[in-house]
C-alpha cells in the first residue's frame, strides 16, 4: 500500500470536556482509521500541527501515537512521519468494518424527484481498456503528439500570470476566441467574429445550454431518424417533443406539416450521425428557408467535419445562414483528444448576452488553462499540422476497411461511399439482424453498434456502424476477419430459424 506523501487538516468530533484529551484523542483517531475516512497509507499530521490545531500540549499528541502504534493501527518514526498501518488489527481479527462502498443506509422518507429528474435517461459512455476494431467515435489517440503537447503546457504554465489564475469571460478565453474563429472561417465557412464564440465543455454542453435558452415543455425539436441519442436525451429531459424526421439521399428531409411550430431543428448536415451521409447543397438551401419560414433555429452539430476524404467540399449550413438563424457546434474530442473537454458553439448575435448569462450560472467558464495551451497550440500552427496529418492515416485506415470488406464481407455486408468522419455505416444482407450480428462480433472481440440503437422509429433496413479510425490496418484486418466468422454464424441461425418456420 503507498504511502499518502501529504497530511491534511484533520476534522476530529468534539471533545466531550469530561473525558482525558489522551483518551479521546485514540478514540478519534481509531475511529478515523476503522470507518475508513483515514485509510492505510494515509499519512498523519505532524504532532506539533495537531497540538495547535486542538489546543492540547504536543506531549499530549505524541503519547496517543504511540499507544495507536503500539495498538497496530499506525506506524512510524522520528523524522519520517507517522501513517496508517496498511493491514489493522480489527482485519486480522475478522471485525468488519463499514465500507463506503456499502449502500446507504434507507431513507425514512421517500425523496421525490423534480419533473425533470424525472425526464432523464441513461446517457452513459462505457469505457473499455483497450481500443479494438471497430470502434466508433474515437480519434487516433496513439498518434496523438503528446509530447509536443506537453511542451505547449509547460511553456504556457511557466509563464502562468495572475490573470489567466483569476478566471476569464463566461463565453471564453478571448485569444482561443480569435483563433476558432479564424480556423472556422477558413476551414469550414463559417461567417463569424470572436465576440459570437462561446468555448465550452463539449457539444454536449452546447445542447444542453441551447435547450435551457430555447425550450420550454411541450415544445417541438425536429431531429433526423437515425440520430444522435445524445441531443435526444437532453431535449427530452428539457420536456421538448421531439418529431423523428427520416433520411434519403441528399440527408434530413423537410420536416412535415407536424413539425410545424418547432422551435428547433438539429442536423449533422456534414456527416450524419450515425449514417455517414453529406446533406446536400439544395436540401441546406431548402432547410434554411424552411426554418426561417416556420421560425425556427436551427443546431448544426459538426461533430467530425474536419475530415473529408473525397468529393466536393460543402460550406457549412451557417456559412449559407443570412438570417441569423443557425446556432454552429463542434468539438476538440475528435480532433485532438476525447479527455479535453472543450468545444465551441457560434452563436446568433442577438443570442449572445443571454448565452454567456446562462454560463455565467451553470458553467462560468470553460476551463482556463486548457482554452489557454489549445490557443497556443493553435496559434503555433501545431493543431493545422496534426489535423492535415491524421486526414492522411483516416483515409488510409478507411481504404484499408473498404478493400477488406470488399474481399471478405461481400455478399454480407455493404459500405456506402464514405466522404467524410471516423466512422461508416455498413449494410448487412437481408434477413441479418444487426443486434444479434454485434452480440456475436462482441465474443470475437470486435466492436460494432447496430443502427437501430440511434433510430426513434422501426428501422427498414438492418445495419452496422464500424469506425475505422481509431484502430491501425493490421487491427482493421483482424476486425474484418473476425466480423466476417460472426456475420456468418448469425446468418446460418437465421436460415435455421427460416428452416423450420417452413417445415411447420
Amino acid at each position: 500500500m503507498p504511502k499518502s506523501i501529504a497530511a491534511y487538516t484533520l476534522a476530529l468530533p468534539p471533545r466531550d470536556q469530561e473525558t482525558p484529551a489522551y483518551l479521546w484523542l485514540c478514540a478519534a483517531l481509531r475511529s478515523e482509521i476503522l470507518e475508513g475516512r483515514l485509510r492505510p497509507g494515509a499519512r498523519l499530521p505532524a504532532t506539533r500541527d495537531l497540538a495547535a490545531q486542538y489546543g492540547l500540549s504536543r506531549g499530549t499528541i505524541v503519547a496517543g501515537f504511540e499507544q495507536l502504534k503500539s495498538e497496530g493501527y499506525v506506524t512510524g518514526s522520528v523524522g519520517s512521519g507517522t501513517f496508517v498501518n496498511s493491514v489493522l488489527p480489527d482485519e486480522l481479527l475478522h471485525v468488519a468494518r463499514w465500507s463506503r462502498a456499502d449502500p446507504p443506509p434507507p431513507s425514512h422518507r421517500k425523496r421525490r424527484p423534480s419533473d425533470f429528474a424525472k425526464r432523464l435517461e441513461p446517457f452513459g459512455i462505457p469505457g473499455l481498456p483497450h481500443t479494438r476494431a471497430f470502434r466508433a467515435n474515437e480519434p487516433a489517440l496513439d498518434l496523438f503528439p503528446a509530447t509536443l503537447w506537453a511542451q505547449v503546457a509547460s511553456r504556457r504554465l511557466r509563464r502562468i500570470s495572475t490573470e489567466l489564475l483569476r478566471g476569464c469571460d463566461p463565453m471564453g478565453y478571448r485569444p482561443l476566441q480569435e483563433a476558432v474563429a479564424n480556423y472556422l472561417g477558413a476551414s469550414r465557412g463559417v461567417n463569424c467574429v470572436a465576440e459570437q464564440i462561446a468555448i465550452v465543455s463539449g457539444v454536449q454542453e452546447a445542447l444542453d445550454i441551447v435547450a435551457r435558452l430555447l425550450l420550454d415543455p411541450g415544445d417541438r425539436v425536429c431531429m433526423e431518424d437515425p440520430g444522435y441519442h445524445g441531443a435526444s436525451r437532453v431535449f427530452e429531459a428539457a420536456g421538448a417533443r421531439i418529431h423523428a424526421v427520416p433520411l434519403d439521399e441528399e440527408g434530413m428531409v423537410l420536416p412535415g406539416r407536424r413539425s410545424r411550430g418547432a422551435k428547433l431543428v438539429y442536423v449533422t448536415p456534414a456527416h450524419q450521425f450515425p449514417v455517414g451521409s453529406t446533406m446536400s447543397l439544395p436540401r441546406r438551401l431548402e432547410l434554411l428557408e424552411w426554418s426561417r419560414t416556420n421560425g425556427a433555429l436551427i443546431f448544426e452539430d459538426d461533430y467530425d467535419g474536419e475530415y473529408r476524404y473525397s468529393g466536393r467540399p460543402v460550406p457549412a449550413l451557417q456559412g449559407l445562414d443570412r438570417h441569423g438563424i443557425v446556432l454552429f457546434a463542434g468539438s476538440f474530442s475528435k480532433v485532438l483528444f476525447p479527455s479535453l473537454r472543450l468545444g465551441y458553439v457560434v452563436i446568433p448575435p442577438d443570442l449572445v448576452d443571454r448565452f454567456a448569462m446562462t454560463q455565467a450560472i451553470t458553467n462560468r467558464h470553460a476551463p482556463l488553462l486548457e482554452q489557454a495551451v489549445l490557443c497556443d497550440f493553435m496559434t503555433a500552427g501545431h493543431f493545422g499540422r496534426h489535423l492535415r496529418r491524421m486526414r492522411e492515416v483516416y483515409a488510409a485506415r478507411l481504404s484499408v476497411l473498404q478493400e477488406g470488406v470488399r474481399r471478405q464481407l461481400a455478399g454480407m455486408l455493404e459500405i456506402a461511399g464514405v466522404e467524410a468522419g471516423l466512422q461508416a455505416a455498413g449494410w448487412l444482407s437481408d434477413g441479418v439482424d444487426a443486434v444479434s450480428a454485434a452480440s456475436a462480433a462482441a465474443r470475437r472481440n470486435v466492436e460494432v453498434i447496430p443502427l437501430s440503437r440511434y433510430s426513434r422509429r422501426a428501422v427498414a433496413r438492418q445495419g452496422l456502424q464500424l469506425g475505422f479510425a481509431a484502430v491501425d490496418a493490421h487491427e482493421i484486418r483482424r476486425g474484418i476477419r473476425e466480423l466476417s466468422r460472426a456475420l456468418e454464424s448469425t446468418a446460418r441461425t437465421y436460415h435455421r430459424g427460416q428452416t423450420r418456420d417452413v417445415r411447420r
